[in-house]
């Protein structure tokens, strides 16, 4: 009878210590599986991460692209104006060619505004804004000129430019800011608890 039990009793912990034993491999397994996840999970994150800074950045670039043709045409038109090398009538061709380039200008603001972030997108509004003055302070100074009333000798046209270099410096701050920033990437995802 003791041979029995003793028999009964030993069997019983082997299968007990099986139990145990794949009990804990299972745990293990779990582990495992959540650290899998959480590591794809983290390395989604970090590609998306990449995809969005990429897109902020050519959205950023073609901006200021669009930007600085806008100006370069409008300060030559200016400038022309000013040293008197403009027709007697008013330019409405190369009017027109800035005015085209500048809501190509605008348009690429938009894409700024959809990429974010939200700081970023205002300062491209503002920026938006200080250029439409400035081209219309130059169309101004333009019109007085071919009407021969004698313009004020462009100072609402150099405070509309002292005021767009202003906004360009704060949207490239803003930018460079943004595509710098290293974001959270801890959530409340339920993969993540342990």
């Amino acid at each position: 009878m003791t041979a029995i039990f003793i028999s009964a009793v030993g069997v019983l912990g082997t299968v007990m210590g099986a139990a145990l034993t794949a009990f804990i491999a299972a745990r293990a397994e779990r582990r495992r599986e959540r650290s899998r996840d959480r590591i794809q999970l983290h390395d989604l994150r970090v590609e998306h991460q990449r995809w969005r800074r990429e897109r902020r950045q050519t959205a950023y670039l073609s901006f200021l692209e669009a930007l600085g043709n806008a100006d370069r045409d409008n300060q030559a038109f200016f400038r022309a104006l000013r040293a008197g090398h403009a027709p007697g009538s008013l330019d409405e061709t190369r009017i027109a060619a800035i005015r085209l380039k500048f809501k190509d200008a605008e348009s690429a603001g938009l894409v700024v505004v959809l990429e974010g972030p939200d700081a970023v997108a205002e300062a491209a509004h503002n920026l938006v804004d200080q250029l439409s003055s400035l081209v219309q302070d130059v169309r101004g100074y333009a019109e007085a000129v071919a009407a021969d009333s004698h313009p004020n000798g462009g100072d609402n046209v150099h405070e509309a430019g002292m005021r767009f270099v202003a906004e360009r410096k704060a949207f490239l701050s803003l930018a460079r800011d943004a595509l710098d920033e290293v974001t959270n990437t801890a959530t409340n995802s339920p993969i993540l608890d342990p």
